[in-house]
């Protein structure tokens, strides 16, 4: 199982396993749920009662991985994952995944490694469903925003896709010439429904700031690459891109797409790569 440490304010003691759950030198106890995550989670770690995103969110997305919207993002971000648990020297590459979401991309990208894989998401519906769908990887509900559930200088590879971005706590964790991969919506992606939905097509590149707040913490940039694809989309594909990115929220910009049953837009994000060179 991939190694974990307590949560509990001011402990950072390693966790192991004991019967069915994971407990630390100094007495701290988790249960592992039934539906097989471990719920490291600590009360000043939730600004709400369900924290994370919201089970409409985590659905609507769900839904729209089920329909096979992100396989080409997955190919094209396969060579990269593949890269970093090549190069390390570990027997078992241990890949940590911030903001995992409902877990599609993990099994995609890093499937022979389930023993090194530990996804991390606040949303406990998105934990859940991660679980079921990949039950021999570990899950943890926890606050990608705080201190990590895991050592300093132990993980290979570090990917957050559309996820959190704490720069300062993988930098600690990561170990030295670790990768990191990064991907975030470019400024064309869904250019077309936010047209459609906000009468306004604002455009917004944000990478450039990513590498600029990765360098502070030394991790070195290493790449851009643009993906990009063009898509039709159905009635219910475009109300569960809506959900799924917080678009058109308000009543009166989801009537702008009352009469809309089908709409070809555009997918795009930027993918960076960073390595912990000090």
């Amino acid at each position: 199982m991939f190694q974990l440490r307590c949560t509990v304010r001011n402990c950072n003691s390693t966790l192991k396993r004991q019967d069915n759950g994971l407990a630390c030198s100094s007495g701290h106890h988790f249960d592992r749920a039934k539906e097989g995550y471990w719920s490291l989670i600590q009360p000043q770690d939730r600004k709400s009662a369900n924290p994370g995103d919201t089970d409409t969110a985590v659905l609507a997305r769900h839904r729209w991985l089920s329909r096979g919207y992100a396989n080409s993002l997955i190919d094209f971000l396969t060579p990269s994952a593949a890269k970093a648990v090549a190069c390390s020297a570990s027997l078992e590459p241990r890949i940590l995944d911030l903001g995992c979401g409902e877990g599609s991309f993990g099994p995609a990208l890093f499937g022979a490694h389930a023993n090194g894989y530990c996804g991390i998401d606040l949303s406990k519906r998105a934990v859940r469903l991660a679980a079921r769908g990949w039950p021999e990887a570990t899950w943890v509900l926890a606050n990608a925003d705080r201190t990590l559930p895991v050592h300093n200088d132990s993980i290979d590879c570090v990917i957050s896709l559309f996820g959190r971005r704490p720069v300062n706590e993988i930098a600690r964790i990561s170990k030295l010439g670790a990768t990191c991969i990064i991907a975030v919506p470019a400024e064309d992606d869904l250019i077309e429904l936010r047209e459609k939905t906000q009468k306004t097509g604002h455009r917004r590149s944000r990478w450039e700031t990513i590498v600029d707040e990765f360098k502070t913490a030394g991790l070195q940039f290493q790449k851009h690459q643009l993906w990009k694809q063009q898509l039709n989309l159905d009635r219910d594909a475009i109300i569960d891109a809506l959900a799924m990115t917080y678009r058109a929220v308000r009543y009166s910009q989801q009537s702008r797409l009352e009469s809309v049953t089908a709409m070809q837009v555009t997918l795009a994000a930027d993918v960076l790569l960073f390595q912990r060179t000090g």
